[in-house]
């Protein structure tokens, strides 16, 4: 039996590239690759805070957004920006929950405004999900179950 000599390194080349997101620098993998799914503390803490503040205006425990703001010790025009949140699409909500959203929805992405309505939300962020989002849809293509990862429409 001969052996055979073993090389002292092996190179292995991995295709990536570093983005920023959220003032953090992130690996990205080449499209087609697996994706983790990974929470946006940031943006999450933003929707509960969100939430929290429009259950505190509703109940009556505070009358305006100035009052809550002075409270809270921020700015009033932040928290009209943060507050716009509890108008995301339910299924965008649950998506950003799970950790399903693409690198480019932020909450500086989210703050900077959307459309008020639902169907608006989804075609304005379709191609930011990293998996299923059931009403969205591109033209010509699937309404249902319409598996969208990058930035490009999807062959036929």
């Amino acid at each position: 039996m001969k052996s055979t000599a073993t090389p002292d390194t092996i190179t292995i080349h991995v295709p990536f590239r570093f983005i920023k997101r959220g003032g953090r620098k992130e690996v990205q993998l080449p499209p087609g690759a697996p994706v983790q799914r990974r929470t946006d503390n940031t943006l999450i803490k933003a929707l509960a805070r969100a939430f929290r503040w429009k259950r505190m205006l509703e109940s009556g425990e505070f009358t305006t957004i100035n009052e809550l703001a002075e409270h809270e010790g921020i700015v009033p025009s932040y928290m009209t920006r943060v507050l716009r949140l509890t108008l995301l699409a339910p299924d965008i909500v649950e998506a950003i929950l799970d950790g399903r959203q693409g690198p480019e929805v932020t909450l500086a992405r989210l703050l900077k405004g959307f459309p008020a309505e639902w169907e608006g939300q989804r075609q304005d962020l379709q191609c930011v999900f990293l998996t299923f989002l059931p009403c969205c849809s591109w033209e010509g293509g699937p309404r249902n179950g319409a598996y969208i990862d990058s930035q490009e429409e999807p062959s036929a």
